[in-house]
């Protein structure tokens, strides 16, 4: 991706553990020597152990490489393993068929291995990777393995290699056997900032074509600050430097890009987020001598002014709301009866709206059937004799009366008499 744009042959901060790339650090090497003079000693076990990411598995690599042709080795990686699994896994790596056989069958096939490779002028030996995820029962039948042996030597020599807590399980009281027949053992402890320094620019010299892309100091303090010396964390903090620096075209890394780097990583998770701690201020002064010819009196510092601490944060549930007025309690009770009443009216309101309305239906009705029935033409006058009169008198029902009354129940139907007492 970015090797041609920085003349490398090859990603020099790629996290496989190629021992091309070890850096001789000062903890390397002792690690190394350690690993090399319990070989040449022929003692039983050895142990290293180191930081996820501190270089154990590249440094068994360069370990491994250096060995030369008389040595057998088996390697077990995955260590998730109970004590019988173990033992036919070891065989399986040595070329031995276990063959579902029963456990002394299959401690007799493989001292006889071992002997054989000892006839042979070979040594045996056995590398544990990861080696803090065996059980203790699993240690403990490694530790029996080891009394496989000639009044000379060992027949099997055993390198455990694994994080911290492989030495925190090796100090318990059930494997104080299996931790006395330990001869050698080393810890891997992380990069100082000048090693870190070197730890870079070695690897990108080791990658480069032409004129070696080197790091600033600044640069590099700044990776060992986020990376805490680990090379694995290292590695990746380089290796997306010369992502970025390839996709801005940036032939040099500074320390404004690698800021961004870090930025970026924290911001995705790769990296955790540093922690700000609260700076604390302290304030001293030492009082000028007395010049009243007073005697000098004991002079304690005063107290640090420390910054003020801001108030706990009450709990959603109880954090007021910004967006709402402040209500006291009697204000809260009268207006949930307000609303109540608000809320009865209503209800009183939608029944008389729906009365009104079976009334109008009922009314029309009414005024459908009396349409119905009503006759063509009005009637014709009516005479009404009456006998005080002196003479005939006729009293007319003038059919515009009637019509009124239609007019007025119309009125009524619709909706728009004027007046309920209007005649």
């Amino acid at each position: 991706m970015y090797e041609r744009f920085y003349d490398l042959r090859e990603r020099p901060f790629a996290l496989s553990p190629d021992p091309d790339y070890l850096y001789p650090s000062r903890v390397h090497r002792e690690a190394l020597d350690y690993l090399r003079y319990g070989l040449e000693s022929h003692a039983g076990f050895v142990a290293i152990t180191g930081e996820i990411g501190s270089g154990k598995t590249t440094l068994l690599q360069t370990l491994l490489r250096g060995l030369d042709g008389q040595t057998t080795v088996g390697r077990i990686v995955n260590t998730m393993l109970e004590p019988r699994e173990l033992l036919e896994t070891i065989m399986i790596d040595f070329g031995l068929d276990p063959g579902g056989r029963s456990k002394p069958l299959l401690l007799r096939d493989l001292a006889q291995y071992l002997v054989d490779q000892r006839l042979a002028g070979r040594l045996v030996l056995l590398v544990i990777d990861e080696a803090q995820n065996l059980s203790l029962g699993a240690l403990e039948e490694l530790r029996m393995l080891s009394n496989l042996e000639t009044e000379k030597s060992k027949l099997l020599q055993i390198i455990m290699v694994g994080q911290p807590n492989l030495r925190d399980k090796l100090s318990s009281p059930e494997l104080e056997q299996l931790r006395q027949r330990i001869t050698v053992s080393y810890h891997l402890a992380p990069l100082d900032a000048d090693e870190t320094s070197n730890y870079i620019n070695h690897r990108l010299r080791r990658a480069s074509i032409g004129a070696p892309l080197e790091f600033g100091r600044d640069v590099t303090d700044l990776i060992h600050a986020r990376s805490r010396g680990v090379p694995r964390v290292t590695n990746v903090i380089c290796d997306a430097a010369l992502v970025f620096g390839y996709a801005e075209e940036r032939r040099q890394i500074d320390i404004g890009l690698m800021q961004d780097v870090v930025a970026e990583l924290e911001m995705t998770g790769v990296l955790p987020v540093r922690a700000t701690e609260p700076t604390t201020t302290i304030v001293t002064q030492v009082p000028a001598a007395a010049e009243s010819g007073e005697p000098a009196r004991a002079w304690a510092p005063p107290p640090p002014v420390l910054p003020p601490q801001a108030a706990p944060v009450p709990p959603a549930a109880s954090r007021p709301d910004p967006f709402r007025p402040a209500v006291s309690r009697e204000d809260a009770e009268g207006l949930e009866e307000r609303v109540a009443q608000i809320d009865q009216r209503e209800q009183a309101l939608r029944q008389r709206e729906r009365e009104l309305a079976d009334q109008r239906r009922v009314l029309a009705e009414e005024y459908r059937l009396l349409r119905m029935q009503r006759p063509a033409a009005p009637p014709p006058a009516m005479r009404v004799h009456i006998p005080s009169a002196p003479g005939p008198v006729t009293a007319r029902f003038e059919p515009a009366r009637q019509e009124s009354i239609w007019a007025r129940f119309k009125r009524i139907i619709l909706g728009t008499s004027p007046v309920i007492g209007e005649n």
